[in-house]
């Protein structure tokens, strides 16, 4: 979960003192902890698919672990690593095989901090543990974490598995895993090594296959610990400076450059760019402020608002859509956004806001207090009727960023309320990341993008400009050759992906054949993305295109039926869109017979890329 669900809510939220609402458990057993289904935060996977497993293990610590994995080695049982949230919006937390025979190794009571060395500036915590408690166990001797996602309810082994990360150009980066020196990892073993089918790997800094194990999707050992470098703490500054978005494109580069924790989140249909101008600043300058981005919301009014999404999905509303955007946007920014001066109840006050950066990293308050029973929730939690949505997320090089965002103002342009429905959940959030180290990593310096807009609860009910949205998404996958970001998107996304990692993804397959020789940590999913063993992503059927199961090649992808086609792109002509327009432009289109006879002049390959 990203800034942009937060941040596109903010202006219903009412904190209630302290008081939150725990997430249900996402792992679910009908007997004991046998015959379970596992799922995620917002109680459903990206392909809407329930995920059976024979049973759920919940290790207290390594050698619990060690056996749990052992005793599925000897009986070549898959098995997934669940993380006691599990944030995830695809099913990377599935085992593969047979639906039902699987192990769930949930890391919820894996959550310790081992030791902090203040000497060195490390902090050794165990996997499950989560960013919020790692922020708040180093600030409380004086250290800080340099970066981190703004969502803090993400254990430390789900942010490295996914290659989490903040927003930054500086140094290492922003990526959380750049900043692991350590680790110990639980490995499967076909033969017994004292006894056990599993064994213990210590990977110490400069280990190579550390640069594997750091962003592994859970495919090369389930992670026991981590050690993380710290630096002393220090505070940041941050102002909210908002402009108009002509000519926003030709100054990202230079402002992620120049800007150690800058973003940028762009409001299209508004014309307006807010660039968060964010420094550090030395300890000794005044200022206590936080950076609440995740407040707890009143059930209620997050329902409401949902409620009232749908009605203008109902009616085609979009400038209605706009109209909501707009009072969002305008309130939140009037109110400093997520920012406060000097606490709750100081509230903002005026910037610059100036806090420690364990203040101002990230928040996740929503889900922290006493149990208020759903009086209020983190928005996206199922429990409650609230916001449904997918979420693109991807990275492009920060070369490509000026031609990337001419191109989405071309389709703008075309129709400035199609992108209002972005707006709700907070537009478009930029951020910055290096290029990495690990072998999963971004393959070079990069500007990303994080999109969330509506989802209907029916996946056979297409959403107000459909078509638009998926452009945009195809555009930066295939056209830009952007890479996702592997925690969040849709099947498309990933589509093609181990081609676009170079290299590098092959180097990380040879580790991850040496480790898990038979494959008991991998999936059908994670077969998909890294191009193993026959298996792939897409998922071709009547609506598939809708959910992003597939690029639609026949109207059936789409939604005929509802009046929307499978079509090519306005600006990106290759992409296949589905698009609402009337029978008789339908009749034409099959007249040119293009997505039919005449289409297989030009087709998909297996790598997503579009050939004449």
């Amino acid at each position: 979960m990203c800034a942009t669900m937060a941040l596109g809510l903010l202006v219903l939220v009412m904190v209630i003192g302290v008081s939150a609402t725990l997430p249900s458990q996402v792992i679910n057993c009908s007997s004991g902890s046998n015959n379970c289904t596992v799922t995620n935060s917002y109680g459903t996977f990206s392909d809407r698919t329930t995920c059976r497993v024979a049973a759920a293990v919940y290790p207290l610590d390594e050698m619990e672990l060690l056996h749990a994995v052992s005793n599925a080695s000897m009986k070549k049982q898959k098995m997934k690593v669940v993380t006691v949230y599990s944030h995830g919006m695809t099913k990377i937390s599935c085992p593969g095989g047979p639906s039902g025979t699987g192990l769930a190794i949930s890391t919820e009571r894996l959550n310790h901090v081992a030791s902090i060395d203040s000497a060195s500036m490390r902090i050794t915590v165990e996997s499950g543990i989560t960013m919020s408690r790692i922020v708040d166990a180093a600030a409380q001797v004086g250290l800080a974490v340099s970066h981190s996602p703004y969502w803090l309810g993400l254990t430390l082994g789900g942010v490295l598995s996914t290659g989490g990360h903040g927003s930054s150009l500086f140094g290492k980066g922003s990526a959380v895993h750049e900043y692991v020196v350590g680790m110990r990892i639980v490995v499967p073993s076909p033969e017994p090594i004292n006894g056990y089918y599993a064994r213990i790997v210590d990977l110490a800094e400069d280990d190579p296959d550390l640069l594997a194990a750091k962003v592994s999707l859970g495919v090369l050992g389930i992670i026991s610990q981590v050690t993380l470098q710290l630096e002393p703490m220090f505070k940041r500054s941050i102002t909210n400076r908002v402009s108009l978005d002509a000519d926003f494109e030709n100054t990202i580069a230079t402002f992620g450059e120049t800007t150690e924790y800058g973003d940028i989140t762009w409001y299209p249909s508004q014309a307006k760019v807010v660039y968060r101008d964010d420094f550090r600043v030395h300890t000794s300058i005044a200022g206590d402020g936080n950076n609440d981005l995740f407040p707890p919301q009143l059930s209620l009014l997050v329902e409401s608002a949902r409620a009232v999404e749908e009605t203008f999905e109902a009616m085609g509303n979009s400038k209605g859509k706009c109209l909501l955007s707009k009072i969002q946007v305008t309130a939140a920014l009037q109110g400093g956004g997520a920012l406060k001066n000097g606490g709750d109840l100081l509230g903002f006050t005026g910037y610059p806001v100036i806090g420690n950066q364990s203040k101002m990293q990230g928040s996740e308050s929503c889900m922290k207090g006493t149990d208020d029973e759903l009086l209020t929730a983190c928005p996206w939690d199922p429990q409650i009727k609230g916001p449904f949505f997918h979420q693109t997320a991807f990275s492009i090089p920060l070369a490509n960023a000026t031609s990337f965002f001419v191109d989405v103002k071309k389709l703008r342009d075309m129709d400035p309320t199609a992108l209002c429905g972005a707006e709700l959940y907070g537009g478009f959030l930029t951020r910055f990341v290096r290029e990495s180290t690990a072998y999963l990593g971004k393959t070079t310096d990069s500007f990303q993008i994080d999109m969330t807009y509506y989802r209907s609860r029916d996946p056979n009910e297409p959403r107000l400009h459909e078509d638009v949205f998926e452009e945009i998404e195809q555009m930066a996958f295939f056209k830009y050759n952007g890479l996702p970001h592997w925690g969040k998107n849709r099947n498309v996304g990933f589509h093609g992906v181990r081609d676009k990692l170079g290299p590098k993804g092959d180097m990380f397959i040879q580790v991850m054949e040496r480790y898990d020789p038979d494959g008991l940590l991998s999936s059908e999913w994670t077969d998909g993305i890294l191009g193993l063993r026959g298996a792939g992503v897409l998922i071709e059927k009547n609506g598939c295109a809708l959910e992003g199961l597939c690029i639609c090649s026949m109207h059936e992808h789409c939604a005929p039926h509802k009046g929307y086609y499978c079509r090519q792109g306005r600006v990106f002509t290759e992409a296949r869109v589905c698009r609402k327009i009337d029978i008789s432009q339908a009749n034409r289109m099959d007249d040119a017979c293009w997505d039919h006879a005449d289409d297989l002049s030009r087709v998909w390959d297996v790598n997503g890329m579009v050939h004449p």
